[in-house]
């Protein structure tokens, strides 16, 4: 099948849909039977070398996932243990991602977080196992975090990643126990899984679908994070209806490009499991990924070299690539590229297509939904500003709730409501029981629903589109940012009386952070100073607020709660006015507004003799919906 078109191919998917392997070990065990010569997984540490990548096939991949997987059973890991890894994107970061859901559950964790806040992860997480980079010139990250890994009690074992090796160089050798202790026992990877066996599983382990597989953050990181709990059958699931529902795309002699980092469920499902359990090939592109220097700068250039299929991106990626001259490159390989992790501008998506030929799969989903909720159909004309029909296997609808919360019915086509998930791709649940208050709904017969936390409509035909983000998170380029990462420091500030995080639109990164702060009475502070103050007390750095802006009041609700949509519309009508100014357009007014079937848009009145194709195209990268008035 040539990938869904309708509802209707949905339905068909389903009613045929039979012996789902029972783990992620298994499924990608079936590609490795079915294709053993066939390359699996290629890998470039610079871009200068990306015409002679490593190359492994299925074969030699399955030996180092039955090698590593054993490894980690020497160390005393069985299927209830953590394995918690940080690190860039390299071939080993596979090993242990596949590897260790075949040991116990694999716990995903940016490397480019503090020291700190890895840490109280690792806490949260009960992490017996970590797997990190070693020290290398011009990375600290290992050096930075021996001084803060005593502090888990639960981590036995330290493993170190080495690349060096495969490029000729020699490795450090492990160095002293960071506790100083021996509680805690620094191992090589490389020495480790050579000296185990790859064609089995030692431990012999009967892996039930729904065992753990993996964790994964998602909101905050400090105080209790949210740990999301993932089962095998979880990312089956979704690998198998992401996989049916783009058809052929993905398969035997299809190359996927890997450019997301693989702390992010979309590298890991859409370029990893999915790519795996087909038989296609997958490209690793740096270990920093789409932030490598010269990837965005050559990437017609590696797509005409290695005939690339398929790759996945957030907006500011492909704006970045539409600056990029395709003059002299033979794209001709390109079918897809898929765009989730926040909305992309339907300028945006018409200039990519026109100027590369790629057709742009717009997509919605969630780390709780594993990965992918809904996709627009690879075949059928786009729908703009669709997020798609829901993927084979999950339900989705948007519903009716009162202002207790609860389920007063399913909303008709087009109404807009609270959108709900269920399926065999819904996670088990978060760690912490408090985390999961509120989470699962009674909207009908059968089993509990998914909150999304979004509110949304769907169409006669079954098509999705998020008309709003009930939950706050502010999306920085894919990057989802919970505004207590910058309330909670800003509230620690003696002159702080309120403090709120949102998210200003901005045409690249698609929503920059910007917070406001209310002064206590009598007191006094800088913008600047706030600034200073917070940026040395979040984590992560993505979160720091690109401003900060002190008001003399607070908008509030009635129950005197913050009302943060007044300040994202005065956020939006003022980043579209900038957007103007710079462009030297002129306009009369800018109005942003919240549309129940719209969401977020804005009415621009030009001045006279302002051309609108001029406008639309300053602002048709920004996701808000603008109507352009002329007097």
């Amino acid at each position: 099948m040539q990938g869904i078109a309708t509802l209707a191919d949905v339905r068909t998917l389903e009613e045929g849909a039979h012996d789902l392997p029972p783990s992620t070990y298994a499924m990608i065990g079936r590609a490795v039977a079915a294709h053993p010569r066939a390359p699996a997984l290629s890998f470039f540490a610079r871009v200068q070398d990306h015409a002679q990548p490593l190359t492994w096939d299925y074969a030699s991949l399955w030996h180092g996932i039955h090698a590593t997987a054993n490894f980690f059973h020497s160390l005393g890991v069985g299927k209830d243990d953590v394995i918690a890894f940080a690190l860039p994107n390299l071939p080993q970061t596979h090993l242990v991602i596949w590897g260790g859901q075949a040991a116990g559950i694999v716990f995903a964790i940016n490397p480019l977080l503090e020291p700190a806040t890895i840490a109280e992860l690792l806490k949260a997480g009960g992490a017996k196992v970590l797997v990190t980079l070693a020290p290398l010139p011009g990375a600290d990250l290992w050096p930075r975090l021996q001084a803060v890994l005593a502090e888990v009690p639960t981590l036995q074992h330290v493993v170190l990643v080495d690349p060096r090796p495969q490029a000729g160089l020699a490795a450090t050798p492990p160095n002293a126990a960071p506790d100083g202790e021996g509680r805690i026992t620094v191992h090589d990877f490389a020495t480790g899984v050579a000296a185990q066996p790859g064609d089995r599983l030692l431990s012999q382990r009967v892996i039930a679908p729904q065992d753990l597989s993996s964790f994964f953050c998602t909101g905050g990181t400090t105080g209790s994070p949210k740990i999301a709990m993932r089962t095998h059958a979880n990312e089956v699931a979704n690998a198998w209806s992401v996989g049916q529902g783009i058809g052929e795309g993905i398969g035997p002699g299809k190359t996927l490009f890997c450019g997301l980092p693989m702390f992010h469920v979309n590298a890991v499902l859409i370029t990893g499991l999915l790519p795996f359990s087909r038989g296609a090939h997958v490209l690793l592109g740096t270990p920093q990924g789409w932030r490598g220097e010269g990837v965005i700068a050559r990437f017609w250039e590696i797509v005409a070299q290695h005939r690339v299929h398929f790759f996945s991106g957030v907006p500011t990626v492909y704006a970045a690539l539409l600056q990029q001259p395709v003059d002299g490159h033979d794209l001709s390989s390109l079918e897809y590229g898929l765009c989730g992790a926040a909305p992309m501008p339907q300028e945006l998506i018409r200039g990519v297509q026109a100027r590369c030929g790629l057709k742009i799969l717009e997509g919605y989903g969630l780390t709780e939904g594993t990965c992918v909720s809904t996709v627009n159909p690879p075949r059928g004309e786009p729908r703009p500003g669709s997020i798609g029909l829901r993927v084979p296997l999950q339900e989705m609808k948007a519903v009716r709730l009162d202002e207790a919360g609860r389920y007063l019915g399913d909303c008709g086509p087009g109404e807009v409501g609270l959108l709900l998930i269920r399926g065999p791709n819904v996670f088990r649940g978060y760690m912490v029981a408090e985390h999961n208050e509120g989470l699962w709904i009674q909207a009908g017969e059968g089993p509990p629903w998914l909150n999304t936390g979004d509110l949304g409509r769907c169409d006669a035909d079954g098509y999705f589109y998020l008309t709003g983000r009930k939950k706050e998170l502010i999306i920085r380029g894919g990057h989802n940012i919970d505004p207590a990462v910058i309330e909670e420091p800003l509230h620690q500030h003696a002159a702080v009386q309120l403090a709120a995080a949102i998210g200003r639109p901005d045409a690249h990164a698609g929503e920059l952070p910007v917070a406001y702060v209310q002064l206590r009475p009598g007191a006094q502070a800088q913008e600047d100073e706030l600034l200073d103050f917070v940026r040395e007390r979040i984590g992560e750095r993505a979160a720091v607020p690109k401003a900060i802006r002190i008001v003399a009041e607070m908008p509030l609700t009635g129950v005197g709660k913050i009302f943060k949509p007044a300040l994202k519309l005065r956020e939006t009508e003022d980043a579209l006015r900038e957007a103007l100014q710079a462009a030297g357009i002129c306009a009369l007014g800018v109005q942003a507004r919240q549309d129940p079937a719209r969401g977020m848009c804005a009415e621009v009145s030009l001045a006279p003799g302002t051309d609108p194709a001029v406008a639309r195209a300053v602002l048709g990268r920004f996701p808000q919906a603008i109507d352009f008035i002329q007097p």
